[in-house]
Parts: structure tokens; C-alpha cells; sequence
């Protein structure tokens, strides 16, 4: 079976400027967990989910640090502290989302899709077309669908 013969093909998308509420709004109204983040041609630029906007509401990680003789060694990478306050007080897509995405085409099997899915821990796959642009989306469900 093919990425073709499994995707949703009426994609619900969003854009980098498109609100965090609105997101809220779009997956609770379609019953989804997740939208793809497109740019103007439709080509996928990240993803954003439940998982994201969970995110928001987790408790802020401060990295361990030793001070000695009045300098500071971080223990931890001190970057990811900016990047967590960024995620955790997005208003817009273009901070919450995840940029890395995986993709696959129309012709990817259902064996690569699943084997996608477990090993980057990933809920959905958007399918892109030939030239990059979003032509549809697979989740989970489609795949345990296919099962039947």
C-alpha cells in the first residue's frame, strides 16, 4: 500500500503567523492532533500539535550550573533555556512549531511510513508531491486503518 492510497487528502494547514488560539481552535473543531505549518507555495515548513501547545504550559527548566571562583559552569546547555521560554510564550506557529519534519512522497510504501512513525516517535507524516508541496497527511490512525 502507498502513502497515496492511505493519506487524508483534505489537509487542515496553518501558516507561521497564524495564532496560537486559532490552533487551538482548528484542532478541536476537526477533531485532529496536529496541522502541518505551510509556507505561500503550500511547501512544509514544520508541524504543530497537541504536544506543542502542552508545551506552553510546562514547568521552566532552569540548567544546572556550578560557580566557581565567581565563574559559571554550566552543566547543562544554557541555550536550551531561551529556546524553551521562546516555545512557552508563542503567540504565533512560526515560535510553537516543530521545524523539523518528516515527510514522504506519494509513492512511499506503508512499511517506510510505519517505519518513520516508531523510530522518530512521530504522530503524523505529511505527504508532499514531486515538486515539495503538501498533498496530503497520514497519522497513526490511517495506518491502523489500513490493518482492516
Amino acid at each position: 500500500m502507498l502513502a497515496r492510497d492511505l493519506m487524508t487528502r483534505e489537509v487542515v494547514t496553518v501558516n507561521r503567523e497564524t495564532t496560537v488560539k486559532e490552533v487551538v481552535r482548528l484542532l478541536l473543531e476537526h477533531k485532529i492532533s496536529g496541522l502541518p505549518v505551510v509556507d505561500k507555495e503550500n511547501r512544509v515548513i514544520g508541524i504543530v500539535s497537541e504536544g506543542d501547545l502542552i508545551y506552553q504550559d510546562k514547568k521552566l527548566h532552569t540548567p544546572a550550573f556550578l560557580e566557581i571562583l565567581g565563574g559559571i559552569i554550566y552543566l547543562e546547555n544554557p541555550n536550551r533555556l531561551g529556546q524553551d521560554l521562546i516555545k512557552m510564550t508563542a503567540v504565533k506557529v512560526g515560535d510553537l512549531m516543530t521545524a523539523k519534519v518528516y515527510t514522504v512522497r506519494e509513492e512511499a510504501q506503508l512499511e517506510e511510513i510505519a517505519t518513520i512513525m516508531v523510530e522518530k516517535k512521530v504522530n503524523r507524516i505529511p505527504v508532499v508531491d514531486g515538486a515539495g508541496r503538501l498533498a496530503g497527511i497520514i497519522s497513526r490512525q490511517d495506518l491502523v486503518r489500513a490493518m482492516l
